[in-house]
Order: C-alpha cells, then structure tokens, then sequence
C-alpha cells in the first residue's frame, strides 16, 4: 500500500488490533502524554466515543478515500453512530469556514474603504495647506508644522481604528457554538490538561513504564473519583494509572482494541481456575493475547476446548499453583473461594514463598481476608480482584476489574489485566475491593428489579412495553445494560448472562456490609426479596431480567 501522508487535524480510520476501522481525527495529545518510541504514529480522539491512543501510521487510513469501503464493511449501530458524528462535525466545520470567509471579506471592505477615506482626508488637508500658505506667507514654516502635526495625529488614528476593528473582541471572534466545532476531548485528556492532580509521572518511576505494559500504551495519574463514564463499546486500549489521596490506583485501558492485537504478554506462567461464565471468557483472552496458562475447573470437561486452543491441563489446584507463577481464580462465592483455597489438593498445598494468587471471586471481605492471611502466612502474595460485567463483555475483554491487596503483584498482572478488562482499578488494602464490588452488584441488582417492575406495571395498566422501553432509552438511563435486560424480557429470552442466583447472592452479602456498619439498605433489600421470590420460581440459574417472572407469578 503506497504511504499517505498525515498531519494534524486530518479525519481517518484507526485499524485497531481486531476490531474494525473507526472514524477519528488526528488531534494533539495533552501535553505531558509522551509519544511512544519506535514506528511513526499519531493521537488519535475516535468519534462517537470518550477514547483516544496513540496509533501507528501503517494503521491509519485516509476517512474521505477510504469511507464508502468502511461502511459496507460495518453495519454496527455504534459505527454508524460515529460515522453521522463525523459528517455532523463536517458540516458544522463548512458552516464554520463560510462565515470566516464571509467575516474575512467584509473586513477587507471595510478596511479598503478606511484606507480610501485616508486618502481623502490627506489630500483635502494637503488642499487647505496650499490655501494657508498663499494667504499666510509669513507663517509658512508653522503651517508646515501644523498641518504635518495634524496629519501624523490623523495616520496614528487611522491604524490605531482599524486594529480596534480588527480586535478579537468585534472582528474574528468565533461563533458561539464553535465548542460544537470540535471533537470534544475525554475527560480523562481534560484531567491531565488542567491538572486536577498534583503530578504526571510514570510509575515506578519517570523513565520506567508498568511491568509488561504495551509499550504502545502509556501510563499517567486521574484522580479515581472524577472517572468518566463507562463506554462499553470503546476504541482504545490505552493504560492509565489513577491515584487518588487515598492512595487508591487503576490502570485503566480506555477500551480493548487497541491492545488486543499488540499486548506484550507477561513471561510469567499464568494458572486458571474455574472456567464459569467469566472464566471462560478471562481465559481465552489470556490465550489470544500470548499467555501461557494452565487451567482446571472442577468439571473437567470445561478444559478441553482451552486445551485445544493451548492451554495446559492442571490436575489440581494445589498442581496449577506450583507450577505457575501466578494463579487467578474465579469461583461461585464464599463457600467455593474457600474450598479452593483450603481443600484437599487446594491452592493453598501449592503455595511457597513466592508464588502469587489472584482471587477474582465476588465474596465479602471477611473471606477474602481470611484467605489473604492463609497464602501470606505460607510465604505466598495475594491479590483480590473480582470483575464488574458479565459473560458478554468477559468474552469481549471489556471487564472492570477491582483489585486490592499486594501492589506489585497488582502491577505484575498489568498485561493479564489488559488482555482481560477495559479498566482496572487499585484500591488499596484487602477487603476493600469485595466490598466496592457487592455496592457496585448492589445498585446494578436493584436496577434490574426496577426495570422488571416498570415493565410488569406498564403491562398490566395497559401500556406498551416495547413504547416503555423507547421512551427510556432515548432518556438519561439509556444503557447497553437497560437495552439488553428489556430485550430480554421483551423476547422472553433468559439464557444467562449472569446467573440470578449470583446477583440474589451479591445482594444478601451487600445487605450484611450495610448491616455490619450499621447502615440502612432498604432498596437492596426490597429488591433482595424479589430476587428470592424468582428463586423460588426455579429461576437462579437463568439471567438476572428472570427476575421478571416474579412480578408476573
């Protein structure tokens, strides 16, 4: 392919790892985000989305040349969202140069017809001067003086005019709506920019990036508690620290493309276990991304496709640890995270000095707790990190992940954390992330049985479910998640994505946080009951909308 020149401002398709093509705009990257070394690239701020990452020129095509070619290609609804942003900013920016134009020419007028009233006024001063000095022969030299004083005090007005009329304040101002102009930068470029945070440094130190981080990819400090929104259909993988006062980080990637394709896997053996809804998805990006792994699962069978796609087979728990460096597990809940760890042939038999384990089971905190002094005592480094998603975005590499406990264990995971999540955060001391993530399943547990019961309430008063649904996603609780769970319940289509017997079960441990410190959940536990009463209606082991049927029984 013959290379094509770029430059700042220009609209292009970023080719991004194994996602398609999307529409961008060739923009300057705040000031302390360092371009990586190496091949040629620019930064890139994508339509239709809050991300931006530096990308490779080879992987850039021209967006006015290129476009027909892309959008045969995709037909998502997102691409299509991005693609009607671009021809909006498009139009926006013709407006923009058209009224410069207009602006441009009126002010040459103005200013050819300044100049000609100068001249005007030159010659009628240089007429009286003539007439001044024929009647006043004896003052010749002061009229000299006089008329040269007026006409000097006459040429300084005249500039002195035009400059006012030039000023920023009446002549060149942009349109009001000019900020609609422009691709509006994240927030998160926005942070860094204006400094919300008392420094930009890369950690561990200015000249070091995380362990294993693509190099592509780089690292800055946000503070946790002005993250933007989350965006599930996202552009980039681009690796940020977040530290805030409490000493709480993420390394957040602004999404999964970008990296998936270009990670540079850890060299260290990386050990699975529990190969559910969301381990099955964690460990085939752990795959696709470089890693070697070595799996078990209490069903065995749940092996063998990982086994076929490379994986190695670990008889036990307590094999899988000591054999890999670091080990992660994602089981059902407290009872099973236990087993695990405590069990015959369980992990803990596998633990010596050194070896790492990773428990990204939602539990609460006085289980992870235990289990982080059982590996600790053993010589062992441990880490929590349970996962906020479900088995789409498991799938999809779009994970939350919400760590706490050793924070270099935390940033050795870094590229395990990239192949598998969007976003990871560190929260600082055990127990802190079991508990952030009941909250999180708390609200988002909650939510669902609200949306059951609109639904149910909307049918029974005679109102349009479908009509209902419209109506709440072209306003401010539009989701991926809203959208989804309704379709879902529309279809009467209920194959889990994330078991309802899970949510139930994150709401009960919520409850007991909120009862451990002494803090009304009335909501959760309101909700809490519904989800028993779907329970009892055979429903846990379908999704979390069956809830639903609970209002229907």
């Amino acid at each position: 392919m013959a290379a094509v020149s770029l430059r700042l401002g220009d609209l292009v398709w970023g080719k991004l790892g194994r996602y398609p093509p999307w529409p961008g705009k060739i923009v300057n990257p705040p000031k302390d985000l360092k371009k990586p070394r190496g091949k040629k690239c620019f930064f890139v701020k994508f339509f239709g989305t809050e991300d931006h990452a530096w990308i490779k020129v080879e992987q850039l095509k021209p967006y006015h040349a290129h476009k027909e070619e892309m959008i045969k290609i995709n037909k998502g609804k997102r691409f299509q969202q991005a693609v009607d942003a671009v021809e909006e900013f498009l139009r926006k920016t013709k407006g923009k140069d058209q009224a410069s134009s207009h602006n441009s020419n009126e002010e040459k007028n103005r200013r050819n017809s300044s100049e000609e009233r100068g001249k005007q006024s030159a010659a009628e001063e240089k007429r009286k001067a003539s007439l001044s000095e024929g009647k006043l022969k004896k003052g010749t030299g002061e009229g000299k003086k006089r008329v040269s004083s007026v006409s000097s005090e006459r040429g300084s007005k005249s500039p002195l005019k035009r400059a006012q009329d030039q000023s920023p304040r009446k002549r060149g101002r942009p349109p009001k709506d000019e900020k609609d102009l422009t691709i509006p930068e994240s927030s998160t470029v926005k942070r860094v920019m204006t400094g919300t945070v008392a420094g930009f440094k890369w950690p561990p130190s200015v000249s070091e990036p995380v362990k294993d981080s693509d190099p592509h990819f780089h690292h800055f400090l946000l503070s946790q508690t002005e993250k933007p929104a989350v965006c599930y259909q996202a552009i980039t993988k681009k690796l940020k620290v977040c530290e805030e006062e409490t000493g709480s980080t993420s390394i957040q990637a602004a999404d999964s493309t970008a990296v998936n394709g270009s990670i540079t896997p850890t060299d260290k053996k990386i050990g699975f276990l529990g190969l559910g809804l969301m381990g099955s998805g964690i460990v085939s990006n752990l795959l696709k991304m470089g890693h070697t792994v070595t799996v078990w699962n209490r069903t065995a069978e749940k092996c063998d496709l990982f086994i076929q796609e490379g994986a190695r087979l670990g008889r036990t728990p307590a094999e899988v640890v000591s054999t890999c460096d670091i080990t992660f597990a994602c089981v059902s809940d407290p009872k099973a995270a236990k087993d695990l760890v405590l069990g015959p042939s369980g992990v803990l038999q596998g633990i010596r000095p050194g070896k790492c384990y990773v428990d990204m089971s939602t539990v609460d905190a006085d289980t992870v707790t235990e289990l982080a002094q059982v590996i600790v005592s053993r010589g062992g480094r441990f880490l929590e990190a349970p996962v906020s998603g479900n088995q789409q975005l498991s799938n999809d590499g779009m994970l939350v992940i919400l760590a706490a406990g050793d924070r270099g264990l935390y940033e050795d995971c870094s590229s395990c954390f990239q192949a598998m999540g969007k976003t990871s955060f560190f929260l600082g001391e055990v127990g802190n992330a079991a508990k952030m993530m009941l909250i999180v399943n708390m609200v988002q547990g909650s939510f669902m049985a609200t949306i059951a019961e609109g639904l149910t309430l909307a049918q029974v008063t005679g109102q349009s479910q479908q009509t209902l649904l419209d109506i709440l996603n072209q306003g401010q609780l539009a989701s991926i998640f809203l959208d989804q769970k309704c379709q879902n319940i529309l279809q009467g289509n209920f194959k889990p994505d994330f078991y309802l017997k899970y949510i139930q079960k994150d709401l009960r441990l919520a409850i007991a946080l909120g009862d451990s410190v002494n803090h009304p959940t009335p909501m959760a536990a309101a909700a809490n009951e519904v989800y028993k009463r779907a329970k009892a209606l055979d429903q846990s082991d379908n999704d979390m909308s069956a809830v639903y049927r609970a209002y229907i029984h």
